[in-house]
């Protein structure tokens, strides 16, 4: 019997008969396999669907699992393993997975490039590909890491030559972690309170990261007045009171990392003093190398441009399906 693959309010599913396969199920459904991606909160369940003491197979890797529990969700029946089901590193965040299961390989979010402590996903052969296309438009074309770390190095370098401080922003879960190791060896270092929470739980999950102290201690130690530093913040608007203190107290510039920035059409990809381009999705041509690469024959869109996504596949000669008919994009981590 074929695959079905349909997009419902409470996520993907999979239908082979008898069997369902939900990936990324805002509530788990008791009887079928559960599949969740990764720990950012877009993609976390955030209740079971069924009646207590219903049991669900729900996959998910020991990184993705911690993760949840410090941010306040229970992935309760939780194992890393099930028969016919492999899970496949995505790139995207520590203890991001796609899933493999019979030819069908789901990406989740995914990334294809290396990046500070993050390798790059090596998507596996299949039939039946389902895929995010957050940037699957062509004007997101991304620089280089090896580029954008040599640009930002500079760009500190001369704020530090006239003692500005300088403040990183990037999302609080992934890419404050990738600035950590990109950029810690800039002194003194320190961090908003809720990234060194996060940068603690992946030192405990086996990450190697530069250390420093949260904002809250380096005000009440007066080391903010001892200028340059370099601190590490999510990514947060110039019209917060935190953004806006720093900057008028202490004449702090801020950077901010994000895919949106590469585009004029999504203002808030430049919420920053310096907006880089820096994601971690596949950006336009990695979409297309990875289909490519996949060998698929099939390929379901989702999670981002998935209609134009999918009209550019078909130009090519893949058969594509947009699983929603959204196709607008918007904010991604």
């Amino acid at each position: 019997m074929p695959l079905r693959v349909q997009m419902t309010a409470n996520g993907i599913v999979c239908r082979n008969g008898s069997q369902e396969i939900w990936l990324d199920p805002k509530a788990p459904v008791p009887g079928a396999v559960n599949f969740v991606s990764h720990a950012h909160t877009d993609h976390l369940p955030a209740a079971r669907n069924g009646r207590d003491g219903d049991r669900c197979t729900l996959l998910a890797s020991r990184q993705t699992h911690a993760i949840a529990a410090v941010r306040g969700f229970r992935l309760d029946d939780h194992s890393e393993r099930a028969d016919g089901f492999e899970m496949v590193d995505s790139g995207h965040i520590l203890g991001s997975k796609g899933l493999l299961f019979g030819e069908t390989f789901y990406t989740g979010d995914v990334c294809t490039r290396d990046r500070g402590f993050l390798k790059g996903a090596k998507v596996p052969r299949c039939k039946t590909l389902i895929t995010e296309c957050t940037f699957g438009l062509p004007e997101f074309e991304f620089p280089p890491v090896q580029g954008v770390t040599e640009r930002v190095n500079r760009l500190i370098s001369e704020m530090y030559e006239r003692s500005v401080p300088v403040i990183l922003m990037g999302y609080q879960l992934g890419k404050a972690q990738t600035l950590t190791r990109l950029f810690g060896h800039w002194m003194p270092l320190y961090f908003h309170d809720s990234v060194l929470e996060m940068n603690s739980l992946h030192e405990r999950l086996g990450v190697s990261l530069a250390g420093g102290i949260g904002h809250t201690e380096a005000e009440s130690r007066g080391l903010l007045e001892r200028r340059p530093w370099l601190m590490i913040s999510p990514m947060l608007s110039e019209k917060t009171r935190f953004i806006r203190d720093l900057k008028s107290k202490y004449g702090a510039v801020t950077i901010g990392f994000s895919g949106w920035a590469k585009s004029p059409r999504f203002a808030f990809g430049r919420r920053a003093d310096y907006s880089i381009p820096m994601s971690d999705h596949c950006d336009y041509s990695e979409l297309l190398r990875m289909v490519r690469q996949s060998g698929a024959e099939t390929v379901y869109t989702t999670h981002g441009f998935e209609e134009e996504f999918a009209r550019d596949l078909q130009r090519l000669g893949i058969d594509a399906v947009p699983l929603t008919a959204a196709g607008t994009g918007g904010p991604a981590h």
